[in-house]
């Protein structure tokens, strides 16, 4: 069995180290839930900045879908149960993220616009990679890990 503090650690170096948000919760999970890393990043790459940079839903939140959807899949034999499971999972998860954020919108939880000049100002002179990204990263995966140890 394998310990959340690992896999927040693993998800948080990643994250400083040039993967996405997405990336860095999805590929975090690879050798725990046997999935191959290389495609994780691939299939998370458009997901980070809250999908396509464009500051929608947080990456931390997608890779988070992405990695209850592969956890059931292994659990459940048939695709109907594992997407219904995965389905409760991600409406419970967003009840849950919601309430410790108030948002599952990157512009929101960030509270500045990224996509200009001011806002980049801004994300890096508020250190929000650190202040935010990665207490949403940590506190994703801590939720993921309440869901899939019921």
């Amino acid at each position: 069995m394998y310990q959340m503090k690992e896999i927040e650690e693993k998800a948080i170096y990643s994250f400083y180290n040039g993967m996405n948000c997405a990336q860095s919760v999805l590929t975090a999970y690879a050798d725990h839930l046997k999935f191959d890393p290389e495609m994780a990043l691939f299939v998370s790459a458009g997901f980070g900045g809250g999908i396509g940079k464009m500051q929608k839903t947080c990456g931390a939140v997608t890779g988070s879908f992405m990695v209850l959807g592969i956890s059931n899949s292994k659990k459940h034999l048939e695709n109907i149960d594992a997407r219904n499971a995965t389905n409760e999972m991600i409406q419970k998860f967003t009840v849950d993220f919601t309430a410790l954020y108030g948002s599952l919108d990157c512009k929101a939880l960030l509270n500045c616009d990224f996509t200009t000049e001011a806002g980049e100002k801004q994300f890096k002179d508020l250190d929000l990679k650190k202040n935010i990204c990665s207490k949403c990263i940590s506190d994703s995966i801590k939720l993921i890990e309440e869901l899939v140890n019921k």
